[in-house]
């Protein structure tokens, strides 16, 4: 799986898959703002719930503050392929993280 080009307008940092202006697009913060973070990138609804489903703060300023590493994440991998296949606007519950 190639990485979806990072700076490609109109189109989810974390999927690739083009973004519809509404409720089904968020912002998501690299490094959490609780670890003094700024910088944010657009995302799917979807996507931006299954990165917080899966991964800790600490975690998201650590190992996977970039899209590269996000996009490494075995969970994280396998739902950019899953989620390939939906639609822009495809909203699902996400299941919160185990602890």
């Amino acid at each position: 799986m190639s990485p979806p080009p990072d700076a490609a307008p109109g189109a989810c940092a974390l999927c690739g898959r083009p973004l519809v202006p509404g409720p089904s697009v968020e912002q998501h913060h690299l490094v959490p703002r609780s670890a003094g973070g700024r910088v944010t990138v657009p995302l799917h609804r979807v996507c931006h719930r299954k990165i917080h489903a899966e991964l800790t703060e600490r975690a998201l300023a650590g190992p996977y503050a970039t899209l590269d590493a996000l996009r490494t994440h075995p969970a994280i991998a396998a739902f950019i392929r899953w989620v390939a296949t939906k639609p822009p606007e495809f909203v699902t519950r996400t299941e919160p993280r185990r602890r």
